[in-house]
């Protein structure tokens, strides 16, 4: 398997966290040295495991806040 590298870049937001100490947050991650992308999963405690999660481009993060914003029941 490959080896990548991430580093987050910027952290935006804890978004929740479970009774056993994982963090769904929403970040600024560069992958592999790539220009920074909005990504949101879950870390581990110690922050060296994370689970499966979604990253956006900053024009996706933008129809998505757009998305969001427009609803009423948010």
């Amino acid at each position: 398997m490959a080896e990548f590298k991430y580093e987050i870049v910027e952290n935006v937001a804890l978004l929740s966290e479970s009774s056993k100490g994982w963090k769904k947050e929403l970040n600024r991650v560069s992958w592999n040295g790539r220009e920074p992308k909005y990504d949101i999963r879950e870390w581990s405690p110690d922050g060296d495991k994370m689970g499966k999660g979604i990253t956006l481009s900053d024009e996706e993060a933008a129809i998505l806040k757009k998305a969001l914003a427009a609803r009423d029941d948010i």
